[in-house]
């Protein structure tokens, strides 16, 4: 991930002064000199856009890289944690494809594999813990089927994670009985963000707070209150995205919706002197998807060359520059590629 170093800027939702913060004086108060000062506690304020069951900002891939680098990371009994998160995220990427297959009026290459959806689909996956026989067989033989994998390709036509492919091609790995997710498995796990959530984690002699927010819509109002001294704010929003609908509204376009929720907070009394970083994420994703989907399709005020992925990035990050009302507020922004 790039510019990991940027995010680490100060937030803290108290006054910090001489290097410490102000409680720190009077937690030292009648101590020994000799014994090590409290840590600078930084809050760190993430604000991605989050739908249910769509590709999303990158916001939790963000926190979980940031707890493996600068955290306590992953212990084997942590990693086990996230085996059934790993398996449900399977069974809701093939369910996925199975559902647009009717909604895209697609056929199955082989026939055999109409029965094999059927089964598939009857699981709730939110319910799944294990990864056996015969779904293992039937997910594997849905996946190398030539309608999913058409399914696949259009996937920008419905609500697919972006996680999808990754899992579905390390199927043999993942259904073995000795497995543990590895950290990339970690990473790509996708479970929604609601109400808040805090992440701790010390970096030299300074604690960080990172803070976790849900994005989706119906989580906005439990936390847009919440932060009204926050110093710094980081934004992520997915590159990708420019060509894909929301969740809860088949019409709407994605960026757009991310846009709309930039210049609100940006333009927010609660954020009037804060600073702004924003992420331009999944840059990856975007140079494979701007090889055939053309930002132009979305956006028709693009003048750029096709098939550009930095062209289009540009044109993206100018496009939310271009939100700010305040001309002495500076937005840091940075092209990341956290999926």
């Amino acid at each position: 991930m790039e510019s990991v170093g940027c995010c680490l800027v100060p937030c803290a939702s108290r006054k910090i002064s001489a290097g410490k913060s102000v409680e720190s004086d009077e937690a030292s108060a009648g101590k020994k000199k000799k014994e090590k000062k409290p840590k600078l506690e930084v809050i760190i304020l993430l604000q991605g856009i989050l739908f249910l069951r769509t590709g999303e900002s990158g916001k939790s891939t963000f926190i979980k890289q940031m707890r493996i680098i600068h955290g306590t990371g992953y212990s084997n009994e942590d990693r086990r944690g996230f085996i059934k998160l790993v398996y449900q995220n399977i069974f809701m990427a093939m369910q996925a494809m199975i559902r647009a297959m009717d909604l895209l009026h697609l056929e199955y290459g082989d026939s055999s594999c109409i029965e094999k959806a059927t089964v598939v689909s009857e699981v709730e996956y939110e319910t799944v813990t294990t990864f056996e026989s015969p779904y293992v067989e039937y997910i594997r033989d849905l996946w190398s089927d030539s309608g999913i994998l058409e399914c696949y390709d259009r996937r920008r036509e419905y609500q697919l994670t972006d996680s999808a492919k990754y899992y579905l091609t390390n199927l043999d790995r993942i259904a073995a009985p000795d497995y543990l997710p590895t950290q990339q498995d970690i990473l790509r796990v996708r479970v929604p963000t609601t109400g808040i959530i805090e992440y701790p984690f010390d970096l030299q002699e300074i604690r960080f707070r990172m803070v976790d927010v849900g994005g989706q819509r119906s989580e906005r109002r439990k936390w847009i209150h919440c932060f009204e001294n926050v110093t710094s704010i980081i934004f992520l929003v997915a590159l990708s995205e420019y060509d894909q609908i929301l969740f809860e509204s088949d019409n709407e376009n994605r960026m757009e919706e991310s846009k709309a929720l930039f210049k609100t907070i940006i333009t927010y009394p609660w954020f009037q002197h804060s600073s702004v970083i924003l992420f331009l994420n999944k840059k990856d994703l975007l140079e494979e998807k701007i090889m055939y989907s053309h930002i132009v399709d979305y956006f028709p005020e693009y003048d750029g060359p096709q098939r550009d992925a930095i062209a289009a990035r540009e044109f993206i990050l100018r496009m939310f520059v271009d939100l700010n009302p305040d001309s002495d507020k500076i937005i840091y922004s940075h092209f990341t590629c956290a999926t």
